[in-house]
């Protein structure tokens, strides 16, 4: 069967130019071949589009009905490919962003204003929640994760690392003392983050490629980690959690930062993810750059703390 899109373009060259053969060369298509779309065309239609003579070619009343619409879907079409194309090299549109709860309150949102201003097309989404999405089942264009990635289809851009400390308030160290070693953490209260079996709930790892396990106990677990940080605050136990979240409470005193005996350990890093595609959309491409700008070498959170 016939493509029927090429068919309507040879139909409506055809009309145009009121020769079989003028539109073939016109097209860069055999004659034949363009005899046997009008035909395909005729037979799908169950009408006759032109009068054929030895001498001419003319359009039939059916035909001139059919060329009106075939027109407005070409332009349709055209109109679709060219905003298309637009959009990638000129970012426009919505951008949908879907990243962890804390990352995206605290290191993305506060970011948007200064992207907004430099892509005023751009309108942004940002989607906050701690599950693994699935881009292309909800829609996203670009999803931010944190740890080791593990095997994906996914286009992935490391835009920052992603340490971890252990800390607490001056008023439970005071209280508890300053633990010096990890087998020190037994004794303390450890606020547990129930979604990670790095500083999970009843098991902190430590060591650069984190293959030192302690066990650890306290009083509150969390699915998030700025509530577990609050607590902290508030002088109720130890927090092991990224830099990132408990950054501004170190530089302020808030929380104070434990040098245990064994260094903690960093997670895999921070990634920008999105589905694989050979031309990545103009919105996306200046969203990353955007991110990697601010946040390599050294992401602002660790700067401020140095």
């Amino acid at each position: 069967m016939l493509d029927r899109l090429t068919s309507l373009e040879v139909f409506s060259k055809v009309a145009a130019l009121g020769s079989l053969s003028a539109a073939a060369r016109a097209i860069g298509m055999s004659q034949t071949m363009v005899t046997k779309h009008i035909a395909a065309l005729e037979q799908h239609l169950g009408v006759r589009l032109f009068h054929r003579s030895t001498r001419r070619l003319s359009i039939t009343e059916a035909g001139r009905s059919y060329l009106e619409a075939s027109a407005r879907i070409l332009a349709d079409l055209e109109a679709a490919d060219s905003a298309i194309a637009a959009d990638r090299f000129e970012p426009r549109g919505t951008l949908r962003v879907n990243a962890p709860v804390s990352f995206g309150a605290r290191q993305i949102a506060p970011l948007l204003l200064e992207f907004s201003r430099r892509h005023p097309l751009v309108t942004v989404e940002l989607g906050l929640n701690d599950r693994l999405v699935d881009l292309a089942d909800e829609g996203w264009d670009l999803a931010l994760r944190i740890g080791s990635l593990g095997d994906s289809s996914l286009i992935a851009r490391r835009i920052a690392a992603c340490r971890t400390v252990v800390c607490a308030s001056p008023s439970y160290l005071r209280a508890r003392g300053m633990p010096q070693k990890l087998t020190d953490l037994s004794r303390h209260n450890c606020l547990g983050y129930t979604l990670s079996h790095v500083t999970g709930a009843d098991r902190w790892t430590f060591g650069l490629r984190g293959d030192l396990a302690v066990q650890v106990k306290g009083n509150l677990r969390s699915n998030n980690g700025d509530a577990l940080r609050a607590a902290a605050v508030a002088g109720q136990g130890l927090v092991y959690e990224p830099t990132f979240m408990v950054a501004d409470d170190l530089r302020a005193g808030t929380l104070v930062a434990i040098d245990l005996d064994h260094p903690a350990v960093e997670f895999g890093g921070i990634y920008a993810v999105f589905l694989p595609t050979p031309h990545p959309t103009a919105k996306v491409r200046v969203f990353v750059d955007f991110l990697l700008a601010r946040f390599t070498p050294e992401p602002p959170w660790d700067r401020q703390r140095a």
